[in-house]
């Protein structure tokens, strides 16, 4: 029970730990202020808590796909506001002090939108046990020690991002958001087949043997990449899509800013 808690826990929180760790690295680096962070914690812990006690209301909806749905369309959502973000960050790498306001917006919506969906989770996760009084101890410790390796990988992250100069920190930021941010439009891909609204298939591949997903450098890489062992044909098509969208988009702003 303990080694299952840590694997849980460390799944949830370890995407949301490198989000912020790139986030709060560039709030570092374009010297705004870390309000935005303290809010979107407080608002997300806040809905996360909402969000998983009414989770069986929502997975009831819809004919049963409720909650499919709805984490679908939160992880859209997210995709949405981290091309924001990314772009006003190319923005601000060619010239400084551009819409920083919008900025800090997109990274507060982005970061309780995924506290909410990966906290709810944890939420939900740990009160199963609040019946089971001889388990809860194993429980605990083991989802504070998945915590504690999220939060200490993020904290690694967010050291070797700010130990760039700026210019590279900003350049590697936009990089590892569109990465990001690819792996989340993937995991809305997979709640929708879930849903039966897009078709099932068979894998392109099966990479388990080289590296399982429940494992730790698979559950790292899920939250940086989105790693799934057995892509489906539609899943990688999504995945490069969009990553080639945000590209494109990072591209034409790009060259604007050179124009200008």
């Amino acid at each position: 029970m303990l080694l299952t808690s840590v694997m849980v826990v460390l799944r949830e929180v370890l995407e949301v730990a490198l989000l912020l760790s790139v986030l709060l690295a560039t709030t570092r680096i374009l010297d705004l202020r870390a309000r935005w962070f303290y809010i979107a914690l407080l608002l997300g812990g806040l809905a996360a808590i909402v969000y998983g006690e009414n989770l069986a209301r929502v997975s009831q909806a819809i004919n049963g796909t409720g909650q499919e749905l709805v984490n679908a369309g939160i992880l859209i959502t997210i995709y949405i506001l981290l091309a924001i973000v990314t772009t006003l960050l190319l923005f601000n790498w060619r010239k400084q002090q551009y819409h920083l306001s919008i900025l800090q917006g997109a990274m507060l919506l982005a970061v309780t939108l995924a506290i909410m969906r990966e906290g709810s989770e944890v939420y939900v996760y740990l009160t199963s046990f609040w019946l089971h009084p001889p388990l809860l101890p194993s429980v605990i410790i083991g989802a504070l020690l998945g915590a504690g390796i999220g939060y200490s990988l993020g904290a690694l992250f967010y050291y070797f991002l700010c130990s760039l100069s700026p210019k590279y920190t900003l350049m590697a930021s936009c990089i590892l958001l569109t990465i990001l941010a690819a792996g989340m439009i993937l995991q809305a891909t997979q709640l929708f087949i879930q849903a039966n609204l897009l078709p099932g298939q068979e894998p392109l591949w099966d990479s388990s043997q080289l590296l399982r997903e429940d494992s730790i450098p698979g559950q790292l890489l899920f939250a940086v990449a989105g790693y799934e062992a057995t892509p489906t044909p539609l899943e990688v098509m999504v995945y490069a899509g969009s990553i080639f969208l945000m590209l494109c988009v990072l591209g034409g702003v790009y060259c604007r800013c050179s124009r200008d």
